[in-house]
């Protein structure tokens, strides 16, 4: 007897699922590095910085000071609610 989930269709993820091979990365990085030079990419970020631009602003400092790590302290009953600060990471 058959229950026809075989018939459902379902979403497969089969070899899709998972972070891509970095050699995949890489060589996207070195295709965009051939059509644009990254030096000219960075001092265009660096004049957009300059220019008060707020998403290029937090693009520079993700990639020079890293992303804030942040961790939340969810061990109360809800008594007392205590929130840690963030920490920097490079």
């Amino acid at each position: 007897m058959e229950d026809g989930r075989k018939k459902n269709g379902g979403h497969s993820t089969k070899g899709f699922a998972g972070r891509k091979p970095k050699a995949d990365e890489i060589k996207v990085a070195e295709e965009m590095d051939a059509v644009l030079i990254p030096k000219a990419v960075w001092q265009a970020l660096a004049e957009k910085v300059k220019e008060g631009d707020g998403q290029c602003i937090k693009t520079w400092l993700s990639y020079r000071y890293g992303m804030p790590k942040q961790s939340t302290d969810i061990t109360t009953n809800g008594d007392n609610i205590n929130i840690l600060p963030i920490e920097w990471v490079e």
